[in-house]
């Protein structure tokens, strides 16, 4: 097969190089003009290293980050209701990583250009339609930064991983709409102090009360002890409009929100007073669609299953979507739209179950959960409001959703 990747993301990229590791090549055309290291924090999950580390990834992964050893929730008043170790300490073979998205890309850019060469991976490349017929595929590309149509580029199936506003994916449903519930987000990162071990993954609050996660994804960032963090705020509004993506955002319109976030362990308003960057972005997701496979073109990552950024699971899923088609290809004998259907009978039925998941009942219902208990008022003991176990429960009915339960890497580990 000649295969087309469209997009050099996570998935997209991850996607080249486990074919690559198969001996099998293929092309990746992106559409931003050039590499930059873009964004903020991102958290990899245990099911994630492991694809990354069978990449041979994981040590440059964990040089780039931060290993977390536990999670931990709060109320929006600042107290304690949770806790779990992560990664390794609960028993995994694979660490949970938090780290700077953009290091990630890059790590992930320079082993595709390593393993397939410079020729084989197109920037400034933007997807403009996709044609099809019994003999293979045609793509359309312009040129991002000019606009100039650029020439057609012919194989034998395109992989759409062009994210959560995929061209590829209009042309299938163009009259699709982003899920909107109200709820927009703020994202930044802050120099700081560590918080409690330095190696804490927290969530405060609940979207009704502000929400916050916050993770450490530098660890000594000025050789003065102190950490890059990762935040990210959400908080459920009366608005209709959804705001845009990578738009930045205003302090001002933030920090009300969480002004009488003082606790005895974290200074709220301080964190979010000193970050070195606030963007603002939509909470959204897309409903699951019934196809991805149309004959020789197929979707994957954020294209096929774009969802609510909770649990930490877009990326973990788009790195198994990766996975899994390239073990597919590498089994067939050749016949495209057989493989594009099987990984799609592989993968969307579980993805689409952890995208409404994330929408309804994400780790966060935790605090929810308690905060429905107690009216939202401070609680004496959270062992007065609801025990340990069933807290514990609500947290392994999510990964056994998400795919990443301890049982369920025993059971691979077994197969």
């Amino acid at each position: 097969m000649s295969i087309i990747v469209i997009g050099g993301g996570i998935a997209g990229l991850t996607f080249a190089l486990s074919l690559k590791q198969r001996g099998i090549d293929c092309r990746v055309f992106e559409s931003a003009p050039e590499m930059k290291e873009l964004g903020v924090g991102i958290t990899l999950l245990p099911h994630g290293v492991r694809e990354f580390s069978a990449l041979g990834l994981e040590d440059k992964l964990r040089a780039a980050g931060i290993e977390n050893r536990e999670s931990a929730f709060f109320s929006h008043h600042g107290q304690f209701i949770y806790k779990e170790p992560r990664g390794a300490l609960a028993g995994y073979p694979y660490p949970e990583i938090g780290m700077h998205r953009g290091t990630l890309h890059r790590i992930l850019y320079e082993a595709v250009l390593k393993v397939l060469g410079p020729d084989k991976v197109k920037i400034n490349h933007q997807c403009v339609r996709v044609e099809q017929d019994a003999l293979g595929v045609t793509v359309h590309f312009k040129e991002t930064s000019t606009g100039a149509m650029l020439p057609p580029v012919k194989g034998s199936v395109v992989v759409a991983a062009d994210g959560v506003n995929s061209t590829v994916r209009r042309q299938f449903y163009p009259d699709e709409q982003m899920y909107f519930g109200g709820i927009n987000t703020w994202r930044g990162v802050t120099r700081m102090k560590p918080i409690f071990d330095g190696r804490t993954y927290m969530r405060v609050g609940s979207i009704d009360t502000g929400k916050l996660v916050i993770y450490p994804i530098i660890d000594d960032v000025d050789g003065q002890g102190n950490q890059l963090v990762n935040w990210v705020a959400e908080k459920r509004q009366d608005v209709s409009y959804r705001n845009d993506w990578n738009k930045p955002g205003k302090l001002e319109e933030l920090l009300p929100l969480y002004a009488d976030c003082k606790f005895d362990w974290l200074d709220v308003p301080e964190m979010l007073r000193n970050s070195e960057v606030i963007l603002e972005y939509p909470m959204v997701d897309k409903t699951p669609v019934p196809q991805w496979t149309f004959d020789r073109i197929t979707f994957m990552g954020d294209a096929a299953h774009p969802m609510y950024p909770r649990g930490s699971n877009g990326s973990a899923q788009a790195i198994v979507d990766a996975r899994t088609l390239a073990d597919l290809v590498a089994q067939s004998e050749g016949n495209a739209h057989t493989v594009l259907k099987a990984y799609e009978v592989a993968r969307l039925e579980t993805t689409s179950k952890i995208v409404l998941t994330n929408r309804q009942a994400p780790p966060d219902f935790i605090i929810m959960k308690v905060e429905e208990l107690t009216g939202g008022k401070p609680f004496r003991h959270i062992d007065d409001v609801i025990s340990q176990e069933e807290l514990r429960q609500i947290s392994e009915n999510y990964k056994n959703v998400a795919g990443f339960s301890l049982s369920s890497f025993q059971a691979k580990a077994a197969s």
